[in-house]
């Protein structure tokens, strides 16, 4: 680990929440003129999700942001014109297009592997690349099919082939078309000066820190390494050549830095209301979600059913810049279904009813219905406030 230099700034933690909701774009006035586009290259990376409640998460990004965005507008924002395409960043993420050239060093990784899990017939990758350049743009079915007819993990040799090719970067993602990746050649779906703009691995780690830096505002070393799932000795490799500046954040136990426009001025403006997508880069590292909301939240879908506390999808609610409470939604023909509620307290009934009803709105429901709340005390307090909402 490279020697912590000295913190040219101390901050307040309520100074370092405010920097973090304003450089996640939930603080002051919403850029409606960058559109989910714009989102996207602030953030600089969307996970993708298979789970679809009320929609999936990669559209509750922007709608947190810049509220209700018809859903076919946000998928055209994402993939149409070439502006995006998909890699492992913190996970399976919408990356910018201008950011292809920062994962070379993945890639490159990728390529020079020796062992895989999957094995492959000698010829396949070569008949999959083929396929691709006198048919493409494929999905894995039309390739020859993604299964082989057992568990979702028992991939045929061509969904294989192909997903070690967009590992590497011979082939490329850049739409989702029913949910299924569709994959073309790299050098037919990347324009020319980005893919031939051929960094080494310290450039590319040195513009990930960077741009993870200014994303999240303020971060320690393991915040921002996880937001592109980077090494911490890669973080430490690069982090005095980022740009970031060393500070110290007045209750936090380690080091940060912060990007400096986010130092330049006193984070200011309206806060966002809104329930927000546990795979929201806001919230998606929970140790930092503890340490700067002081709420511990985790998704719950892959816990036995019985041994959930919060429900398979709850969403927190964002509320005058701080976590109030979670909810458990679901859809019933034109009516969300607030299955599981928590509130922190009173305080919280009227954003999170504001936040139910514009939701249910947005996913074109005309009512909700609250089944389970935790405080029992505060059911009929909500329940009055959704009501006057839909009104």
């Amino acid at each position: 680990m490279t020697p912590v230099p000295t913190p040219v700034l101390e901050i307040s933690a309520d100074q370092a929440r405010r920097i973090a909701l304003r450089a996640q774009g939930l603080l002051g006035a919403p850029d409606r003129r960058g559109g989910v586009t714009g989102v996207l290259r602030h953030l600089g990376a969307v996970q993708l999700d298979t789970i679809s409640v009320l929609a999936r998460s990669h559209e509750l990004v922007p709608y947190a942001r810049l509220g209700a965005l018809g859903r076919h507008t946000v998928d055209e924002a994402y993939w149409s014109g070439g502006r995006s395409f998909e890699y492992w960043s913190h996970a399976a993420c919408i990356l910018p297009m201008r950011e292809w050239p920062h994962f070379a060093f993945r890639r490159r990784a990728y390529r020079s592997r020796p062992q895989w899990n999957h094995p492959l017939p000698d010829g396949t990758y070569e008949t999959v690349i083929r396929k691709l350049r006198t048919e493409g743009p494929l999905t894995a079915t039309e390739l020859g099919g993604a299964k082989n007819g057992g568990e979702w993990w028992d991939w045929s040799a061509s969904k294989v082939a192909v997903e070690r090719a967009l590992m590497y970067g011979e082939v490329v993602c850049t739409e989702r078309r029913g949910w299924k990746r569709v994959y073309d050649l790299a050098e037919r779906a990347i324009p020319g000066a980005v893919l031939n703009d051929d960094l080494d691995d310290a450039e590319c780690l040195r513009r990930l820190v960077s741009q993870a830096g200014s994303a999240l505002g303020v971060g320690t070393r393991a915040d921002i390494a996880d937001y592109h799932r980077l090494r911490a000795e890669q973080f430490d490799a690069v982090v005095a050549e980022s740009g970031l500046v060393p500070v110290s954040v007045r209750g936090w136990q380690k080091p940060a830095w912060a990007a400096p426009e986010a130092l330049e001025s006193e984070p200011r403006g309206r806060h966002r209301t809104t329930l927000l997508s546990p795979f929201d880069s806001l919230i998606w590292e929970r140790a930092r979600t503890e340490r700067i909301f002081g709420f511990t939240h985790r998704l719950e879908a892959y816990v036995p059913r019985l041994k959930r506390v919060h429900g398979y999808f709850a969403m927190p609610l964002l509320a005058g810049g701080r976590l109030r409470g979670r909810v458990d939604p679901a859809r019933d023909g034109s009516t969300l279904v607030a299955r599981q509620v928590s509130l922190e307290d009173r305080k919280a009934v009227e954003p999170m009813a504001r936040a139910l009803v514009e939701a249910a709105s947005w996913v074109g429901c005309t009512d909700v219905r609250l089944e389970k709340v935790q405080a029992p005390e505060l059911r009929e307090p909500l329940q009055a406030e959704i009501t006057r909402a839909l009104a």
